[in-house]
This record gives structure tokens, C-alpha cells and sequence, in this order.
């Protein structure tokens, strides 16, 4: 493998923000210090002072394959996530076939070596009849189990009380989940197909799925988690309400963690108007009181990690009317300098948007040798330019859908490069087209 030596960066990490060189050697990191000009190298990249970070661990993207490959696959979605400064990725179970025995985990394990350009791991999904194979899961085997509580693409809502029990005290790993209710979301669209019929406006999302069908069913899983002893982490909170139901403070010791994703922290329901559809997602975008709570809530520890739930879908599905446009949006590529303008705004610090996006996953998942800029751990690095604002043009989309919900804005910083596993993946505009993501190992 090729030797890198990064001169002059400023290295943010484990809240310290200092120049350092980095070396970088056998795909890992060989060597941090302020002056390695002696070390041998096949490459030296001169950082001339710009930020460089620990490559963002996505705990939640939906990259489609297999089965819904003409929306996204792994070697289109990761070679997007690279693009944007994400080093590692956890898939979920929702494709088709689901992800729901160790047949088919095995099979998006073996198309990942195959193809993907960032780091992979994949959850085992939960369903109302597998808990036999979820008590056998070797948990090295997995990132985690996640319990669709409420339905989204896929149809694989877990809804029966004793399916759910068995899972929760009997799963091996960290069970996620997705938390909404599914009689409230049922009755509210109900009531609004009586007033619009066929053609209920996107404006009336966060109404559907409302405030009170993401607390119920966050209370319920929060609740079951602490009669079952179980390693809860609850997926892309999007309502302050929800956030009364955890803890403030550091998130080593906590049972019960939460994840906030980066569309619930930039858009609010003001921007159904320009977005329509394209911003249609479950849990829905709700209020700019939403949002901002949700924000103050990572500043202060409540919410633990930011993932993307990147999920991606043609143009032609989200331009259907409402109740058939599909929910989801593609964000693994402009998801790092989307929350690089809570730093530039001065809502977080750069050494907090670490902590979230990189040290958090790896500790919580148990992620092995990841997270970091340490010696010995592998070189997943992003090298950030916080001056060099990203126009986002859809021409340079990645996303095998080939758009994004961020098409005309102007973010503050870039991504300059992107490490993974030591392996150069992209830098200055220009991706490697040789896929060497390596699979995440997890220290259970």
C-alpha cells in the first residue's frame, strides 16, 4: 500500500485542535507529530493549515441493493459518501429481499467487497418472526438489530408486542430503531383525505406524521429498553418533545442513546413551500422550534450522533402526489459541510461535530480501530478546506438518483480529500475509481 505523509494540518480531535503532520503507512496511521519531514513517503500532501478530521461513521444510510437498484447501490451511494468526507457507513435491512436472515446479510457482505469505496457494516433487521436468528447473530457479525417501529420503504414495521419484547431482551447487539406510530399516522391521513382527497398538500407531512406519533412511539421503545435491559439507540429524533425522554451529559454509560440526522438540522417546515416532495421523509421535517431544540440538544450531550438516513429515490417517484411520492432523501454527499455551517455559525464547536460524527459512532457500535486520528487506527481522514465554500450543483451529484434536496445552496467549507483505510478515495474534485472499503469489525 502507499505511504502518505500529511504535512502542516490542523488535526481536530478528542477536543483538541492542533498542527500536526500525520503519517500514514500499511493503511494506518504510523505516526503523529508536529515535524515528520524525516519520514519516508511515496506521497506527501502539504495540508497548508487546513482541518483535518476523523472521517464521519454514517450509522444510517439505505444504499438499496439489493432490489431497488435503479434508485441507488453500494457502489454508487459510497462513492457519494466518500465524495462528502464519510469514511464508513452502516446499511439497513430495508431492500429487497429484506435483510432479514443470514443468508441475505452475508450477500450484501460479499457485494460490498466487491464494490464499495467507503468502509461498510450492515444491520440484521427485525421482524416479527426471526427471533430465533436474531438470538444465533455472532455479534462481529453485525452492526446492530434495527426495529422498524412504525412502516417506512420496505414494509417491515415490527407490531407485534411479544416480537418486540423477545427482540429487545434478547438481541446481542445495540438495537436501533425507528419510532413512529403507525395508528396515529393512519388516522391523521385519514382525516386529511376527507378534506383534500387524493391530493393532500406536502405542507400537511409533519401533521400526517405528527409530533405525538414520534413521542409515543420514541416513549414506548425508551420504556421497553428499560424493562429489557436493552442497548436502545433511537434513530433520526426530529421533535423537541421527544428530547425530554433522555439524558443530557456524555454518552459513555448511557443504556439509551439518540441520533439526530442532518435534514431535521437544516431544513424546517418553512421549506416544504420551495422543496415539495423532495424533502418528504419519515420521520417528517417538522418546525423551526424543532429544529432548533434539537440542535441545543447535541451542544449539550442529549443527542449523542448525527447520521444522514440518506435514502435515495428517482425524481419521477418524488414528483408522484403526495401519498404516493416515496419518503426519503440522498445526503451522504454534502452531509459533512451541511453540519460544518452549525460550526460556522457558531451553534457547535469543530471539536463537537467530532465528537458526534466520528468518536460517538465508533464507541457506541464498538467500531474497532476507527473514529480517530490515533496511531494504529486505520487512516479514515477528511481534509477540509473551512474557507472554500461548496456551490451544490446537481451536475456534480454522484447519487445514482442524480439529485439532492441541497441543489442551490452555498455551503461555508469543502471537502479537499478523503482517506479510507489509507487508500487515497478522492481529492481536489476527483474521485479513485477503485473501490477499497473495507469491512467494519466491531470489538464485542
Amino acid at each position: 500500500m502507499t505511504s502518505f505523509l500529511i504535512t502542516h494540518a490542523m488535526t481536530v480531535n478528542e477536543g483538541v485542535s492542533t498542527y500536526h503532520d500525520v503519517y500514514i503507512r500499511g493503511g494506518r496511521i504510523e505516526a503523529i507529530a508536529g515535524n515528520l519531514s524525516a519520514k519516508p513517503a511515496d506521497r506527501v500532501i502539504d495540508a497548508g493549515g487546513r482541518t483535518l478530521i476523523p472521517g464521519m461513521i454514517d450509522d444510517q444510510v439505505h444504499f438499496r441493493e439489493p432490489g431497488l437498484t435503479h434508485k441507488g447501490n453500494i457502489a454508487s451511494e459510497s462513492r457519494a459518501a466518500v465524495a462528502g468526507g464519510i469514511t464508513s457507513y452502516m446499511e439497513m435491512p430495508n431492500t429487497n429481499p429484506p435483510t432479514t436472515t443470514m443468508d441475505r446479510l452475508a450477500e450484501k457482505y460479499r457485494i460490498a467487497e466487491e464494490t464499495s469505496f467507503a468502509n461498510y457494516g450492515f444491520y440484521l433487521g427485525g421482524a416479527n418472526d426471526n427471533i430465533e436468528t436474531i438470538k444465533r447473530l455472532d455479534p462481529k457479525a453485525a452492526c446492530g438489530v434495527k426495529v422498524f417501529m412504525g412502516s417506512s420503504t420496505g414494509n417491515m414495521r415490527v407490531d407485534d408486542p411479544a416480537a418486540l419484547e423477545q427482540i429487545f431482551t434478547h438481541s446481542p447487539v445495540i438495537v436501533a430503531t425507528h419510532c413512529e406510530d403507525d395508528p396515529i399516522i393512519e388516522e391523521n391521513t385519514r382525516r386529511f383525505q376527507i378534506i383534500h382527497g387524493e391530493d393532500i398538500p406536502i405542507a400537511l407531512h409533519p401533521a400526517i406524521r405528527s409530533e405525538e406519533a414520534c413521542y409515543r412511539s420514541t416513549a414506548l421503545a425508551v420504556e421497553l429498553a428499560r424493562q429489557c435491559g436493552t442497548r436502545l439507540h433511537v434513530l433520526h429524533l426530529s421533535t423537541a418533545k421527544e428530547l425530554d425522554l433522555f439524558s443530557d451529559g456524555l454518552m459513555d454509560g448511557k443504556q439509551i442513546t439518540a441520533e439526530a440526522c442532518v435534514h431535521h438540522l437544516l431544513f424546517a417546515g418553512t421549506d416544504y413551500g420551495e422543496k415539495g416532495n423532495l424533502i418528504k421523509c419519515n420521520p417528517a421535517i417538522k418546525t423551526e422550534m424543532d429544529r432548533e431544540g434539537l440542535l441545543a440538544a447535541l451542544a449539550s450531550g442529549k443527542i449523542d450522533v448525527v447520521g444522514t438516513d440518506h435514502a435515495p429515490h428517482t425524481l419521477e417517484e418524488k414528483h408522484q402526489p403526495y401519498l404516493r411520492s416515496p419518503s426519503g432523501l440522498p445526503l451522504v454527499q454534502h452531509a459533512l459541510v451541511s453540519l460544518l455551517e452549525h460550526v460556522h455559525n457558531g451553534v457547535l464547536t469543530l471539536p463537537q461535530l467530532v465528537e458526534k460524527t466520528a468518536h460517538a459512532p465508533a464507541r457506541r457500535f464498538n467500531v474497532k480501530d476507527r473514529g480517530y486520528l490515533r496511531e494504529g487506527y486505520w487512516a479514515d481522514l477528511v481534509l477540509v478546506d473551512m474557507e472554500q465554500p461548496t456551490v451544490v450543483d446537481d451536475e456534480k451529484i454522484y447519487y445514482r438518483c442524480g439529485w439532492t434536496p441541497f441543489a442551490g445552496r452555498t455551503f461555508h467549507a469543502s471537502v479537499v480529500a478523503t482517506m479510507v483505510s489509507g487508500h487515497l478515495a478522492y481529492i481536489d474534485g476527483k474521485l479513485d475509481p477503485d473501490p477499497k472499503g473495507r469491512r467494519l469489525e466491531f470489538d464485542r
